[in-house]
C-alpha cells in the first residue's frame, strides 16, 4: 500500500475508502465521464438537481456530463446478476453555492441484485464506517420510505399531496403538516401521527423503534417496523451505531425502503446519502433489488487546510518577514508542514 503519510487527505480517504469496501467484497467499477443525455432526462426525478452539462456528441447524439453514478451502473447492470461494486469518480453538479457548476469528486457503493436482510444491513455498516473514514464526530440517520407510504395509503392520499407532505415531512414543519392535513381533509389521528413523527429522533434502539410502533397503522408500516428492528439487531452485532430520522424522505417513484443520510462535524451539508432504490431498476424493466450511497467527497474541502497541514503562522503588516522565515524554515527542518496566512490588523 502506498505511504499514506505523503498523500493529501482526500488522496488518504479514497485509499481507506477503497480499502474497506474491497475488505467486504465489493469490486471497482469505473465508468465514462458521459452518457447520452436521455438517459439522466427520463430519470430528473432521482437526481439531485435538474442542471445537467449537455454537448452534441460525433454521432449527433445529445450527450451529457454525468450528474451521476448510480444511473450508469443500472443501465448496465444484467438483470439476475448479483453485483457488489464500488467506485470513485468525478460527477458535475452545481456548486453548493452560487450559480456555477462543478466537477465534484464522489465515492459509493452499489449493491444490486437479491437484496435480503444482511445485504441492507452491510451496505449500512459500509456508510458508518465510510463516516469513521472521513473523521472527526459524525452521525448516520436512518429513515423507511415503507413506513411513510403506508402512513400515506391508509388514508388513501394521491400522489400530489403525498409530495407535498413529503417536503414539511422533510423540513420538519409541524405547523403546515398540521395545514396541510386540514386542507386535505384528513383525520386528527392520522395529522397526530405525522406529527409524532416529525418529532422522532434518537438512537436507532429499541426504545425508538417502540415509539414508532405507536405510529404505525396497517400492514406495510408493520413490515418495515419489522425490517428496521432486524436490521437494528444486526447492526449491533458490527458495533454500529446509528439514529432514526423520519424527517429524511426521497421521492416514492425511486426509493421503496431503507433510506439514510451522513453527517460530519463541521460540513456544510450533508456528506453521504443512500438508500433502497428498487423502483429504479423497475424503471429500466429489471427485476434486481437494489440498495447503495455515496459520498460526497467535494464536502470534505472545509477539512483539507486543517488535515494536510501541521501548523498554521498567521502574519500581518506588522510582521518581521525575518522572524517568520525563521519559524517557517525552523518547523521544516523539523519535518511538519507550514501554511503562512495573512490576517488583517485588529
Amino acid at each position: 500500500m502506498e505511504n499514506l503519510d505523503v498523500l493529501r487527505y482526500h488522496e488518504q480517504v479514497i485509499i481507506r475508502l477503497r480499502a474497506l469496501y474491497r475488505q467486504f467484497g465489493y469490486t471497482q467499477y469505473e465508468t465514462s465521464r458521459f452518457e447520452e443525455y436521455e438517459l439522466y432526462a427520463r430519470n430528473k426525478a432521482f437526481l439531485p438537481s435538474d442542471e445537467i452539462i449537455t454537448f452534441s456528441g460525433v454521432s449527433g447524439k445529445l450527450m451529457a456530463l454525468r450528474p451521476d453514478v448510480t444511473l450508469s451502473i443500472v443501465k448496465n447492470a444484467s438483470d439476475g446478476v448479483a453485483y457488489k461494486l464500488f467506485y470513485n469518480e468525478n460527477v458535475y453538479r452545481p456548486a453548493l453555492f452560487g450559480n456555477a457548476l462543478k466537477e465534484r469528486m464522489q465515492a459509493g457503493v452499489e449493491c444490486i441484485g437479491d437484496i435480503d436482510l444482511y445485504s441492507t444491513a452491510e451496505v449500512i455498516v459500509l456508510a458508518r464506517r465510510s463516516l469513521d473514514i472521513l473523521g472527526g464526530r459524525c452521525s448516520l440517520d436512518i429513515s423507511h420510505m415503507g413506513f411513510i407510504s403506508g402512513l400515506f395509503e391508509s388514508v388513501e392520499l394521491p400522489s400530489v399531496q403525498q409530495d407535498q407532505l413529503l417536503r414539511s415531512l422533510g423540513e420538519k414543519n409541524a405547523p403546515e403538516i398540521a395545514a396541510l392535513c386540514a386542507e386535505f381533509g384528513l383525520g386528527q389521528s392520522f395529522c397526530d401521527k405525522l406529527a409524532s413523527l416529525v418529532k422522532l429522533y434518537g438512537p436507532f434502539d429499541n426504545e425508538m423503534l417502540g415509539e414508532l410502533k405507536s405510529i404505525a397503522v396497517g400492514a406495510r408500516c408493520d413490515e418495515a417496523l419489522a425490517e428496521l428492528t432486524a436490521l437494528s439487531a444486526i447492526l449491533k452485532e458490527f458495533g454500529v451505531s446509528a439514529h432514526l430520522d423520519f424527517s429524511i424522505v426521497n421521492d416514492l417513484s425511486y426509493y421503496s425502503g431503507i433510506i439514510f443520510q451522513g453527517y460530519i462535524e463541521g460540513a456544510p451539508a450533508k456528506v453521504l446519502s443512500g438508500g433502497r432504490y428498487d423502483k429504479l431498476l423497475q424503471k429500466f424493466g429489471k427485476k434486481s433489488g437494489a440498495i447503495g450511497f455515496a459520498v460526497y467527497l467535494d464536502m470534505l474541502e472545509h477539512e483539507i487546510s486543517s488535515k494536510e497541514t501541521d501548523v498554521i503562522l498567521p502574519h500581518n503588516e506588522n510582521s518581521d518577514p525575518r522572524e517568520l522565515a525563521r519559524k517557517v524554515n525552523a518547523l521544516i527542518n523539523e519535518g511538519k508542514s507550514v501554511r503562512v496566512c495573512r490576517e488583517a490588523v485588529k
